[in-house]
């Protein structure tokens, strides 16, 4: 039986997510071959500093950054295309391309790197806590209390469901490991250059809006599934009310879901080095979140990606049917 006998792009993305989740991407194996995100952020920053130029003018830097994003997105998945097509049919192939797929996928990693922030909050460690915080936030974390922390985590949390597992889910699902691979290098090209500052802001800016698009339906999905999976569907019009106050055009839509899920306020002012950033409060009438609420937040997350997999298991059951 042949490889495309048996595999659809959805029935891959689930044999790749279970391999995810059950294992993850080991410390033994990053430390040899370090992870294939390490490997794209060294092309990305070899071409970075070839080519943004402060000398340059700014439309000069946008131009160059926006070649060397289509650079990468077209040579990441030339490459992927070529691999698929370098595996023996059958399920040896199916097995390779599984493994393969899984280290594009962060459903385990963020789990433990939230659950890392809320163990030692849980038991008024908030120096630990900082620690782990910082570990997945830009924001100062010597500058936040309880609440602080805690809010800071679980958008973490719900903005990397979606950038992190829904969304490479998605694109795997209707183009295989070439559409994973193709939106991991775009999300990745975004989180290292695409930042608002004096040196990103002219070479990152094609590569922020690529990450805009690419993220559009992905991010629409996560909130509607934080709303499902939560039954409290008045969380629905906080985040029809609320998501496109936030400043990015998707992050908006699962953090404001979480928070009117959990009955919690999101967002709001936070501080980045010695600026801070006064943004609009999501869900402003509610209270603010405690350490509870983070654990609160991954039982939402858990209870969310698996109604994303029920929805995997209706595509590949759909397409066996016809």
């Amino acid at each position: 039986m042949a490889t495309g006998d048996v595999m659809t792009p959805a029935l891959l993305m689930l044999a790749s997510w279970a391999v995810e989740a059950v294992f993850g991407w080991p410390n033994w194996l990053y430390w040899r071959v370090r992870h294939p995100v390490v490997w794209l952020g060294v092309l990305i920053g070899w071409l970075e500093q070839g080519l943004n130029r402060q000398a340059f003018s700014h439309w000069v830097r946008y131009m160059f950054g926006g070649f060397t994003s289509l650079l990468a997105v077209t040579l990441a998945t030339w490459l992927a295309v070529l691999l698929v097509h370098s595996l023996p049919d059958g399920w040896t192939g199916y097995v390779v391309q599984a493994a393969i797929a899984s280290s594009l996928l962060a459903s385990r990693s963020l789990y433990q790197h939230v659950a890392a922030v809320a163990v030692p909050l849980s038991v008024g460690d908030q120096s630990a806590a900082r620690k782990a915080v910082s570990l997945i936030v830009g924001r100062d974390p010597s500058r936040l209390d309880e609440a602080g922390i805690a809010r800071a985590s679980i958008e973490s949390l719900a903005e990397n469901a979606s950038d992190g597992v829904i969304a490479p889910l998605f694109w795997g699902a209707l183009f295989g490991i070439p559409g994973l691979v193709a939106y991991k290098t775009i999300n990745t090209l975004d989180s290292i250059i695409g930042h608002r500052n004096e040196r990103y802001e002219a070479f990152g800016g094609f590569a922020a809006r690529l990450d805009d698009v690419a993220n559009l339906i992905p991010a629409r999905m996560t909130g509607l599934f934080v709303v499902i999976a939560s039954m409290r569907f008045s969380a629905l019009a906080i985040v029809v009310r609320d998501a496109r106050k936030h400043r990015s055009p998707n992050a908006g839509w699962p953090e404001a879901a979480m928070a009117g899920a959990l009955g919690i306020r999101l967002s709001g002012p936070r501080i980045y080095g010695d600026r801070c950033s006064e943004e609009p409060w999501l869900n402003p009438e509610a209270r603010d979140p405690g350490a509870s609420d983070i654990q609160r937040a991954l039982r939402l997350y858990i209870l969310a990606l698996a109604l994303v997999g029920l929805t995997l298991i209706g595509v590949v059951l759909l397409g066996a049917s016809r």
